[in-house]
């Protein structure tokens, strides 16, 4: 099948023109960066892992009824998606001090936080990612009080979820990045899960070490990343029975 028109290319993810109306082709690359240290590189299958991962993760949020974008999962490396209007904003909820929070207060990575903290940050690589209030985010105009309002709640009920899910194969969320966007359908609009959920956007560490299992093993070279990201949708349950080859990207992709 002819691949369809680009909409838009991220650091880990490229969209296409969908293949039903409404909808996006989300696919899932192997690039790797790091904003803060600018550090670009491939971790290879990780956009064949991701894509099953959040399928998967997406597929269990819904179950309980938490709104998303997902639809289905198309092939190894791409997810058709409901096409959203995404919220500028990136939602951080911790759990556990580690990464720019530990930098910020000087505190000890791996201090267990007395509740889990929900930060903002203004989606801009230009402008490194500035963390942001409500009161940016309602007096710029990218959402509305209301808005802001579910996004909190759905933020902290997928990562109570997520939390308690990985629990069970012996992971610890430490944090995880959320995007969420306005679905509409006619008039009635509605805030989604967007993106994904991934070792990408999860800072997840070993339960009894405190290994990270997640990108951080890319950003502080700690070496073996593909094998963490394999790991973690092994004890998931899904990691895919494929040939080497199935790891790489397509020979070719159009960029218009």
């Amino acid at each position: 099948m002819a691949r369809r028109r680009q909409v838009y290319e991220g650091r880990g993810k490229v969209l296409f023109e969908g293949t039903e109306p409404g909808t996006l082709v989300q696919y899932f690359k192997d690039d790797a960066y790091v904003q803060q240290t600018r550090k670009a590189g491939t971790i290879t299958g990780k956009g064949v892992l991701n894509n099953r991962i959040s399928e998967y993760l997406m597929q269990r949020l819904g179950e309980i009824g938490v709104p998303t974008h997902f639809v289905r999962r198309l092939n190894m490396r791409e997810q058709l998606v409901r096409e959203v209007e995404i919220i500028p904003v990136t939602i951080v909820v911790r759990n556990i001090v580690a990464g720019g929070l530990a930098e910020r207060f000087a505190m000890p990575e791996g201090t267990t936080l007395p509740r889990s903290i929900v930060e903002f940050y203004y989606k801009s690589d230009e402008l490194g990612s500035p963390m942001v209030t409500e009161e940016h985010i309602t007096a710029f105009g990218w959402a509305h009080p209301q808005d802001i309002d579910e996004i909190l709640t759905l933020s902290l009920r997928i990562n109570d979820f997520l939390t308690g899910l990985f629990l069970g194969i012996g992971l610890r969320l430490v944090d995880v990045q959320l995007e969420f966007g306005r679905l509409w359908e006619n008039e009635h609009m509605r805030i989604v899960l967007a993106d994904e959920i991934s070792p990408d956007n999860c800072r997840l560490w070993d339960l009894h070490t405190n290994e990270p299992m997640d990108k951080d093993r890319f950003s502080k070279d700690l070496g073996r990343v593909e094998e963490a990201y394999q790991e973690v949708a092994r004890r998931l349950g899904i990691l895919p029975e494929s040939r080497p080859s199935d790891f790489k990207g397509p020979d070719t992709i159009q960029q218009a």
